[in-house]
Formats: structure tokens, C-alpha cells, sequence
């Protein structure tokens, strides 16, 4: 059985390192290229030399019509605007996505649902099995717990340079609150507090985000009520749960048809 060959869009962020390593020690797949900006100052190193291997036969561009020429498929832990272009070149060449791109708009996760009318695209904020079962379980809690008598605030924290606040995955635990309470997240939400006239709404969804360190990523859910409070944590020790979850589902991504998934469709989360 031929090898799936799998290109990375970011390939020299911290994340397509770690994708990097992981791909080129997996039996079923190899890498075939990595995709960077064309200022990046990696472009034309063998995609080997980002990790010290010298098993990689690949090297970063920023052709982009080359990348995808040479891949099966391609996870994207890249820029919004190169998630965009993605988008265009995945359609083009027939090429699923893994998209992992934080910091997306409610513009461009349209533009991802319309492109998976042609291709198949896994699109999460978040690859980790752990954070899949707990937007699950957040959505559940959501739908038992109202919110007249339960609050609800989620407090995420990343490493000091996250560019994106609040992190994708906190807006992705928000939407499942919403939707196990049927509500629009962007008309309940409170994501900034200042100032005397800061009290909280009733039925609002509270966000809140620290960064400092190295902290890889740490969310909670708490549901506060005047007599308890009930709250959902992960924490993330590495990166490598998030690359172990991409490349989980660009495996399977591999085998379906057109459409456009998630993370509960790869693990066949049922709770």
C-alpha cells in the first residue's frame, strides 16, 4: 500500500515542527512538502533541517501551486489569509484540508463551509481528543443547566506569544454552550470587562484569557450557580496531543468523500 503523502501549510511554527517529527515516524504516511510565506526565512531548507533529521526528502516553498501539486493532503496550522488561499488551491487540485488555523472569522469559516461542498475538510479549533469530549460534555451541561440559575465562564491560558485572544478553542467551548442552550454566541457573549459598568448579564457567556510562559494550553468551564460551581478543565503538557489529533484525522480525512467535518466526526464522539 502506497504511502500518504501529507503537506504542512506552516511548516516551520512550532506546530509543523512538531508535525514534522511526528509524520516522518509514521509507517503509513510521508511528507511532501512543507508551505511557508514567501518572507519566511526557512524557504528552500530541506524540511529535515527544521527537526535535525536528514530522513526528509521535502523543502519549504511558498509555491503554492507546487505544494499542492505534491500532496494527498494538507494539514493547515498556518495564517488566516493563508488558510484562505488554501482554501482556493484546495478546490483547484482537488486536495482535502486538515485545518487547524486559529483566529478564523465568521467570513472565512464561510468560505471553508462552501469550499467543502467540493473537497473534504476537517476544520477544529482544537485537535486534542481530551478538548473533543469536553466541548461534548460542555454542550450537554449547557442544555441541563439553564441559564437563570447557572453562569457560565470560560477562562483559558496560553504561552506569551499567542497572537489570537480569546483562543480558538475557547471560542469553540463558547459555540458549545450556545448551542446546547440554543442561543447565538456573538449576541451573548462578554469578552471584555472594564470599567464601574462591567456586571455581568444574565444568560451572557463570560470569557477570560491569560498568557504568560510557555503554557502549551489550559482551558476550564465553569457553570456557577449561587450554591455550587461545577467546572470541566483540560490542560495540554505539549504540542504533540495536537499533532497526534491532525494527523489522525488526515488519515481518515483520506478516505472520505466531500463535506465538511470536525473532530467529533474523526473520533465518533456520541455522548
Amino acid at each position: 500500500m502506497s504511502q500518504l503523502k501529507i503537506g504542512i501549510s506552516g511548516c516551520s511554527g512550532k506546530m509543523g515542527k512538531t508535525l514534522i517529527k511526528l509524520i516522518s515516524e509514521h509507517q503509513e504516511c510521508n511528507i511532501s512538502g512543507g508551505l511557508e510565506a514567501e518572507n519566511n526565512p526557512d524557504l528552500g531548507k530541506n524540511l529535515g533541517k527544521l527537526i535535525n533529521s536528514d530522513n526528509i526528502n521535502a523543502i519549504v516553498t511558498s509555491d503554492r501551486k507546487l505544494f499542492f501539486e505534491t500532496c494527498d493532503i494538507i494539514i493547515d496550522f498556518s495564517t488566516p489569509d493563508s488558510t484562505v488561499e488554501n482554501l482556493k488551491f484546495g478546490k483547484k487540485f482537488g486536495k482535502g484540508l486538515v485545518i487547524g488555523t486559529t483566529g478564523l472569522s465568521q467570513e472565512i469559516e464561510k468560505k471553508i463551509e462552501i469550499a467543502a461542498k467540493d473537497i473534504p475538510i476537517v476544520y477544529s479549533a482544537n485537535m486534542s481528543i481530551g478538548i473533543n469530549i469536553l466541548m461534548e460534555l460542555t454542550k450537554k451541561l449547557s442544555s441541563i443547566l439553564n441559564n437563570e440559575d447557572f453562569d457560565v465562564e470560560i477562562l483559558e491560558m496560553h504561552h506569551k506569544h499567542k497572537v489570537d485572544a480569546p483562543s480558538g478553542t475557547a471560542l469553540a467551548l463558547g459555540k458549545a454552550v450556545a448551542n446546547g442552550r440554543n442561543i447565538d454566541l456573538f449576541k451573548h457573549s462578554e469578552i471584555v470587562r472594564d470599567g464601574i459598568n462591567a456586571k455581568r448579564k444574565i444568560g451572557n457567556i463570560g470569557f477570560a484569557t491569560l498568557r504568560g510562559g510557555s503554557v502549551t494550553g489550559e482551558h476550564s468551564v465553569l457553570f456557577v450557580s449561587d450554591h455550587e460551581i461545577i467546572e470541566l478543565k483540560h490542560k495540554a503538557e505539549n504540542r504533540s496531543l495536537f499533532a497526534a489529533g491532525a494527523l489522525k484525522a488526515a488519515i481518515w480525512l483520506s478516505k472520505k468523500s466531500n463535506g465538511l467535518y470536525s473532530m467529533k466526526d474523526v473520533l465518533n464522539l456520541k455522548i
